[in-house]
């Protein structure tokens, strides 16, 4: 009689035998600088740094038109939210309230994306029923999009 074969544990395949050749690349150098800015800005908190002066150091970095449309954003916020603490945040402009980013502004060259971005932590107090979004599109700026922005700011932090 052949003696028995020992069960053995199927090895897993590799991201890449699997067919998920994206997982196979890891991070993609967008999303890694943005991992060192986020450790250089904890850095910085830790020093004591002007969170202010960060914001708007990332600001003159970007391109235009994402660069005008931050400056905006950066105006919009800080006059319906005075309280909230200008800072970066994994490099886009931010604002916290008691160390809690509530929201940030991604700039679309950021990622190679075809739009800016207002996103809202969960720290955000702009729930809405069992759904709300949040994050919003910002491909111009116009009265309308302002006077959102500006609500939206203001709920967030009530």
């Amino acid at each position: 009689m052949a003696p028995a074969k020992t069960a053995t544990k199927a090895k897993p395949k590799s991201a890449k035998a699997a067919g998920n050749v994206k997982a196979a690349q890891g991070f993609s150098a967008e999303e890694k600088a943005a991992a060192r800015a986020r450790v250089q800005e904890l850095k910085a908190e830790a020093a004591k740094a002007d969170g202010k002066l960060e914001l708007l150091a990332a600001i003159a970095r970007m391109q235009e038109p994402d660069r005008a449309i931050a400056k905006k954003v950066h105006a919009l916020i800080t006059a319906a939210a005075p309280a909230l603490t200008p800072k970066t945040w994994y490099g886009m402009p931010a604002y916290a309230k008691d160390g809690n980013v509530i929201c940030y502004f991604q700039n679309a060259g950021k990622f190679k994306v075809r739009y800016q971005t207002l996103g809202f932590s969960d720290k955000a107090k702009i729930d809405d029923g069992a759904m709300w979004p949040i994050q919003y599109a910002l491909m111009k700026l116009t009265p309308t999009e302002e006077a959102k922005i500006t609500a939206l700011v203001k709920k967030a932090v009530r």
